[in-house]
């Protein structure tokens, strides 16, 4: 594997999962593969899961890893070509990237979108500008699209904790006080219409996805249908598709809350994490028996693992 930025370069998922949850019982078993190899984590915005998990992760396999945050202690990037940097850019993304090839074996790269261009962000010029000049193995902590580690680790939780062959989850829209980005929304679909669950998106009028992420899905604007019987109940933001970034009025009752899980089947509650509490979803949730957003959280380090060790295996 020489790229991980979304499902699509998975070829077999399923393996992928149970590959995980095998180096989650034998965390250490694969440490020679790392050795003597060294992995970048470069993040241009912040990250606390991540890159603990994803740094956690390439340890076990006896990786050396270097952390750069881009946005405090690097030098501000040019991703233009064929432009006079007579600006407040300082280095260009060509020349960046490839010395960051240079120092590292495999790199990781997190960076969200501005919320104000669908078409820029969309294109993912700052995670792709990264893949065309490093000259190594890519893993995407998250961009402006997707958040596939994410997914990942939340496929393996399910997976984990199902009991039944083929659960019911739903991804349900919570409310939030500024707009957020669609990636992990985006990821989530997309991962979750190739497992073997019966996926189910429930949101308010305004905030469609971008359908390339959701074929498969039943999407219906009534959470309490979505709800109905379902094993997983995925909570999570995001602002609209169109018109672009933008949060629209009201919807404030999609706050998930323990009256309205009482139609589900004992449905476990997950959420990619931070939270605002008693905003995006109660507290009495978060600190109840259904929530499994703790043990969601430290899947990431078996799902990053997976990924990580597979591109060793490519050396």
């Amino acid at each position: 594997m020489k790229l991980f930025s979304s499902v699509h370069d998975v070829p077999d998922v399923k393996a992928l999962v149970k590959e995980a949850l095998h180096l989650k019982e034998f965390p250490y078993a694969f440490k020679a593969l790392g050795e003597n190899k060294t992995m970048a984590l470069v993040f241009l915005n912040p990250s606390l899961r991540t890159r603990m998990s994803t740094q956690k992760a390439a340890l076990n396999l006896g990786m050396n890893v270097m952390v750069l945050n881009m946005d405090k202690e690097g030098w501000a990037l040019e991703l233009r070509d064929n432009v006079i940097m007579n600006g407040t850019t300082v280095e260009h993304i060509r020349e960046a990237a490839a010395v960051m090839g240079e120092y590292a074996d495999i790199i990781g790269v997190r960076s969200f979108p501005g919320l104000k261009d669908r078409e820029e962000d969309y294109s993912e010029m700052i995670f792709n500008k990264f893949v065309q000049f490093c000259g190594v193995p890519v893993v995407s902590l998250e961009s402006a699209t997707r958040h596939p580690l994410q997914s990942l680790a939340d496929l393996i939780t399910i997976e984990e904790l199902k009991t039944i062959t083929r659960p019911k989850v739903v991804l349900t829209w919570a409310p939030h006080i500024k707009p957020l980005p669609q990636a992990v929304p985006n990821s989530f679909a997309e991962w979750m219409c190739r497992g073997e669950v019966d996926f189910t998106i429930a949101h308010p009028k305004g905030y469609d996805l971008c359908t390339d992420f959701t074929q498969g899905a039943t999407i219906t604007h009534n959470q309490d249908e979505a709800l109905a019987d379902a094993d997983f109940i995925y909570v999570k933001n995001w602002s609209a598709y169109e018109p672009y970034g933008q949060i629209l009025p009201g919807n404030e009752d999609w706050m998930l809350t323990n009256e309205k899980l009482k139609i589900t089947n004992s449905g476990k509650i997950m959420h990619c994490l931070p939270v605002r509490r008693d905003l995006e979803l109660s507290s009495e949730i978060l600190d109840g028996e259904s929530s499994i957003v703790v043990h969601e959280a430290g899947n990431r380090v078996w799902a990053a693992q997976a990924v990580i060790k597979r591109m060793l295996e490519g050396f």
